[in-house]
């Protein structure tokens, strides 16, 4: 394929470098003259295990054009890689000016060109950044259509500083947000041939996940180093710990625990946290990541609560009480707090979960909810219709198939569902629906 690749930053000029090195011809366009007189000149202006060679090679091929002119880039090529820098600005917002001005340039050129164009963005941007900003800026230049005589798309690179060539070539995934077929199935053919999988997704999530990714790696980065910190002041070796840790690929190097849902609670979770930011507080040692696991946690509890007041509806039915679907362990159960807040707001309430007897609740777990809601006994109904047919709102925390059956037979239109369980079928259900985060 002819591409042009703007901006010749990090990403941008190992795109370059090994796009050209795949066969392709590569234009490649930048403000800056001292970095296109490096490439020109079959140079790295970045610092990169193998870029020295690679790049003189993809230079000697005869694939590679430097420019400072947009114009002429886009003429010459059917695609464009957008790689220009996305920093911070001085309050924590993305600087997008570059980006802003490119996108003018962009549709300018655009309204001369008579033949289709697809534009991806490689850069980091923030969630409808795409759509609600750069979409409006090249459909007023350029006199056209996005979807019609061009295409936007987004996608995400997961390039590391200092092996970005392997990254280039083995990359964990391909993900590409478009709003039609014709742009993925034109990256498909560029980097369909990549030994992973190729998602395709919408703009938006492409954006996001990039942040996603991102984060997480700040988390697992930060999460050993505090593990590493309260291991010093206990005299354990942290490597060993982390290395013992790793080796769980049931729970902790998973999928597992990493699908939106409802608060953590049960018996096991937060006194073994509580646990554990003591023991570092008696030998000083700060811990602020996980000190605020148990705030955001709360916040995810009052999240929840604020959408169930925002209703103003008084006559409350709760679906699962439980600390987690199909045991009967009341213990910090994220339900039962909601309850006792309901309760102590003298809302209506009344509770389903045919997991939990009261009669059989036995030690902590009964003296718990002894504790925290005395007066649960009046509140339980053993059949869920009653709970669906006398409550205006429900909170659901159970999605097996007997709830679902029961919420699609019983539901009425007048009726709000707050689902806290991810509910399947949701279109099938009557009444108005609030998902907890989507």
């Amino acid at each position: 394929m002819n591409i042009s690749i703007f901006g010749l930053g990090y990403v941008g000029a190992v795109s370059l470098a090994c796009l050209a090195r795949d066969g392709h011809t590569v234009y490649g366009v930048d403000v800056d003259p001292a970095k296109l007189a490096l490439i020109g000149g079959g140079k790295t202006p970045v610092i990169e295990e193998g870029m020295i060679d690679l790049m003189q090679q993809a230079v000697a091929s005869g694939r590679v054009h430097v420019t400072p002119d947009v114009r002429l880039a886009m003429a010459n090529t059917e695609i464009s890689l957008i790689c220009v820098g996305t920093p911070s600005a001085a309050n924590g917002s993305q600087d997008q000016a570059a980006m802003l001005r490119l996108g003018r340039d962009l549709g300018a050129c655009m309204r001369e060109k008579k033949t289709p164009h697809t534009f991806v963005f490689r850069s980091t941007l923030v969630p409808g950044t795409v759509e609600e900003v750069l979409r409006p800026i090249m459909e007023r230049e350029s006199g056209k259509r996005d979807g019609i005589d061009f295409h936007l798309c987004f996608q995400p690179e997961f390039l590391r500083e200092g092996s970005s060539i392997r990254d280039y070539d083995h990359p964990p995934f391909t993900i590409v947000g478009a709003s039609c077929p014709a742009p993925l199935e034109l990256l498909r053919k560029l980097f369909g041939h990549l030994p992973c999988q190729f998602h395709p997704t919408s703009l938006r999530s492409a954006e996001m996940v990039k942040y996603s990714c991102n984060n997480f790696h700040a988390l697992k980065i930060t999460f050993a180093n505090e593990m590493a910190r309260i291991c010093e002041a206990m005299g354990v070796d942290p490597f060993e710990v982390m290395d013992l840790l790793c080796q769980d690929n049931q729970l902790n190097i998973s999928k597992a625990y990493l699908r939106p849902g409802f608060a953590f609670g049960g018996s096991c979770l937060p006194k073994d946290l509580r646990a554990t930011l003591y023991m570092a507080k008696m030998r000083d040692v700060e811990m602020p990541m996980l000190d605020g696991i148990v705030k955001s946690n709360q916040e995810h509890l009052s999240h929840a609560i604020s959408k169930v007041m925002a209703s103003g509806k008084r006559r409350i039915g709760m679906i699962g009480l439980s600390f987690k679907s199909g045991t009967d362990d009341l213990r910090e159960s994220p339900m039962v707090a909601l309850a006792e807040h309901f309760f102590g707001k003298g809302l209506s309430l009344l509770v389903y979960d045919p997991e939990v007897n009261l009669s059989k609740l036995l030690g902590a777990n009964r003296r718990f909810i002894e504790q925290h809601l005395p007066h649960i006994g009046c509140l339980m109904k053993s059949e869920l219709e009653s709970v669906i047919g006398e409550s205006e709102v429900l909170v659901v925390a159970l999605a097996d198939n007997q709830v679902v059956e029961g919420l699609q037979r019983y539901l009425r239109d007048d009726q709000i569902v707050i689902d806290l369980a991810h509910l399947p079928d949701r279109d099938r259900l009557r009444g108005e629906y609030l998902g907890l985060c989507w």
